[in-house]
Formats: C-alpha cells, structure tokens, sequence
C-alpha cells in the first residue's frame, strides 16, 4: 500500500490555496479603503480613530475631573487614555498638562471613555468638534427644558406629559 501523496496532487494542493487566499484578500483591500476616506489622520500616517471620535482640547486635573474645550467633565470609571506614542497611560499620570486629545464619550452618561492624545502630525488634520453629536438625542448636550435646581417647590416639578 502506497502511502504517500503523489507531487501532482500536492501542487494542485498549493495552487488551490493560493487562489483562495488571493479572493479572501480582495475585499479585506477595499474595506481598507472604506476605513481610510472617514480618517483625515489614517490618511496623513496617523492612527486610526473611530468615526464618533471628536477633536478637543484637554486638561488633566485629579482625577475623574478634566477640562474638555473649557469646560467641567468627569472620565468614566474604565477610561482608557493613550499616549502620542501609542502606550496607555495613566490619567493621574498627566494631572496638570493639557493635549490636543480625540476622544470619545459613552452615550448614555456622557463621560469619556477613550482619550488618544495627539502628536503633531495628527493635530494638524482637520476632524470635527465637539458640538456634533453622534447621535440623534444627547442629553448632556441641550440645554433645553425645565430643569430643577433643587429649591423647586414639588408642585411646580414638571410632570408627565408636560
């Protein structure tokens, strides 16, 4: 009993996996292409941000507290903060400096939950601020409505269908 494959059937073996792996490949190319129009920064040499992610200047303070744009925010409790050299970093770490940051917030409370601190490189492309909301509804972005500032007399809460 002859048990080893013949030569014939091996490269036959090799070229079918090759031509396989040549037609996986091509639409792994064009969905690069996809990511790299929505990226100003992937385009120029820089990372690849996700496309909710804003522009914003931040100031570290103890932490959760930072300054985004000017004003008061928190960071979320699983914050994940990287560097200009692509390393996570501690946000106690950088109490006290500010970057040029994209960055993202988690949509149902509003804090922020990913920060990439730029280099000079990614700082010079353009890419939306933060008045834009990813979404439809951002209720930490309108300042529209009734709101209660605590001495409101019960009575005079809103109520339902209001």
């Amino acid at each position: 009993m002859n048990r080893c494959i013949a030569t014939s059937s091996i490269k036959t073996l090799f070229i079918a996996a090759a031509a396989v792996t040549s037609l996986l490949q091509l639409p792994a190319a064009h969905a690069q292409d996809d990511v790299l129009q929505g990226q100003p920064e992937a385009a120029v040499g820089g990372r690849v941000f996700p496309m909710n992610a804003l522009r914003g200047e931040i100031s570290f303070g103890a932490p959760p507290a930072i300054l985004l744009d000017g004003q008061a925010a928190r960071l979320s409790p699983g914050v994940r903060v990287q560097s200009a050299q692509r390393m996570l970093t501690s946000p106690a770490s950088l109490a006290g400096q500010s970057f040029a940051v994209n960055y993202t917030r988690e949509a149902t409370s509003g804090m922020v939950n990913q920060i990439w601190i730029l280099n000079n490189l990614e700082a010079g492309t353009k890419r939306a601020g933060a008045p834009k909301p990813f979404f439809n509804f951002w209720p930490f972005v309108a300042n529209t409505g009734p709101r209660d500032d605590g001495t409101t007399p019960y009575n005079q809460l809103p109520g339902y269908g209001q």
